[in-house]
């Protein structure tokens, strides 16, 4: 006896679920945020369990509370490195292993993550989460991005791979082969992501004289700061210069990078060169290392191998403005992005000197892309100014400086992680104040208002140009 034919599958019901489900309703920016909002609490939950807490000499458990454990994975989801504790001796190995893949996780981004485990899993990656993956990585458009998601994990494994081998000519000598290997991947994956985090309660300034650390630190840095898209363009240049050319954005960061990285080590150079708490003790090449190191670490990395508290206000004020500045679009740096600082200054000369159009490279950079770069930077300055003032409010410490507030408001909002030491000296409601920093310097200022702002609305009607509102 034959069986009936089955019926076809009503297959409606699942695509309308799936059509809108609330993630499916969500705009790139919203999910951006939102991601990171939910793996912060997930990881801040995870590293307030007493699992994952160190031991005291008398091998009872360290005691860190909910927002200790908050602050920790905002820190580290957001690449930042600001401490309220730590973490070498708060947490224990399992909670170390959490930081490093919360930093990982945070600095390649958790959507770019999820397309990952997609690929993995063969599922189809539809044109929505194309456009949230372009979003989040700042590709230029949605056709290659599953094609630059595979290149950008292989090459971030490739190089944190190395960086730890190289380290661990430094680490396993000095802290044995299981202690010495897992330092050498947790400061190399800390490093290429820009977190800042260290395994020394001194961060690294025990390594201050040690060009091999100093080095592959700063290497590592510099490549995850210069962004994905720049050094795959790069590459593809160096392999076929006729056929691959280098973008216009390439030539952009690549020279600012260069120039801000020669000024910040001239600066700290000669600034700091007879101040006995920083550079007066080394000898000449240990100052020019020291000196580079601290201007590529300025870049949103977070390492030091100088003693940010003992520093002079006018190097304090340079390091300010290169924190703010920050790393390059598409990296794993923060800041308002090198390019973003080069268009406000290029358009406000080209004003200056009386020319309509601001070029690069022979180039003409367009009105929309001047417009995002002011109100990038204008939110910015806002935001920072805003905090600021809730932090000098809610600030109970005489010994707390304005300068010292300053800092460490920059630092967390361009996802630096440099302190004056005084992240610690802060009461829990300054803390909040800082991951909120954190929160909106990775995820970025103008990726926020869009995300929460109101939505689009076309205006049927345009206006006249009224001219005669005076500038200045």
């Amino acid at each position: 006896m034959t069986r009936p034919p089955r019926p076809p599958r009503d297959l409606s019901a699942g695509r309308a679920r799936r059509r809108f489900s609330p993630l499916s309703r969500l705009s790139p920016p919203q999910l951006i945020a939102l991601s990171f909002a939910v793996a912060i609490l997930v990881g801040g939950a995870l590293l307030a369990l007493p699992v994952t807490h160190g031991l005291n000499p008398d091998g009872t458990r360290r005691s860190v509370n909910f927002l200790q454990a908050l602050f920790t994975s905002t820190s580290a989801l957001c690449v930042t490195g600001l401490n309220v504790i730590d973490p070498s001796k708060d947490f224990n190995r399992l909670g170390q292993v959490l930081i490093m893949l919360l930093i990982q996780v945070g600095g390649l981004g958790i959507i770019t993550f999820g397309t990952a485990f997609a690929l993995i899993s063969r599922r189809r990656v539809n044109f929505t989460e194309r456009l949230r993956l372009a979003q989040q990585v700042s590709a230029l458009n949605t056709g290659g991005v599953l094609g630059l998601i595979r290149a950008i994990f292989l090459y971030t494994f490739v190089i944190e791979l190395v960086g730890a081998a190289l380290l661990a000519f430094r680490f396993v000598p000095q802290e044995g082969w299981g202690r010495g290997l897992f330092y050498s991947l947790f400061h190399s994956v800390s490093a290429f992501n820009n977190a800042g985090f260290a395994l020394y309660s001194d961060n690294l300034m025990g390594f201050v004289g040690d060009p091999l650390v100093s080095v592959v630190i700063a290497l590592l840095i510099i490549l995850g700061g210069t962004g994905f898209l720049v050094q795959l363009n790069v590459v593809a240049h160096l392999l076929n210069p006729r056929r691959n050319r280098l973008m216009v954005h390439s030539k952009l960061v690549l020279t600012m990078m260069a120039a801000l990285l020669l000024l910040g080590t001239v600066a700290y150079l000669v600034l700091e060169w007879n101040n006995p708490r920083t550079l007066g003790p080394l000898g000449l090449g240990e100052r020019v290392l020291a000196s580079f190191f601290q201007s590529v670490t300025t870049r949103t990395a977070g390492f030091n191998t100088l003693d940010y508290g003992a520093m002079g206000l006018t190097t304090l004020f340079i390091t300010i403005i290169l924190m703010f500045i920050g790393a390059n679009p598409g990296s794993t740096g923060g800041g308002i992005k090198t390019s973003t600082f080069y268009v406000m200054m290029a358009s406000a000369w080209s004003m200056v000197r009386g020319r309509r159009d601001t070029t690069l490279f022979e180039r003409r950079i367009d009105t929309d892309t001047i417009l995002r770069a002011m109100t990038v930077g204008l939110l910015s300055i806002g935001l920072v100014n805003v905090m600021l003032i809730a932090l000098l409010g809610l600030n109970t410490r005489d010994d707390v400086r304005f300068v010292q507030l300053f800092f460490e408001a920059v630092s967390a909002f361009g996802t630096v992680g440099l302190s004056m030491n005084t992240t610690p000296l802060l009461n829990p409601a300054q803390h909040v104040i800082l991951i909120l920093l954190m929160f909106l310097g990775r995820i970025g200022p103008l990726t926020f208002a869009v995300a929460f702002g109101r939505p689009r609305s076309t205006v049927p009607v345009r206006y006249p140009a009224d001219k005669d509102i005076l500038i200045g």
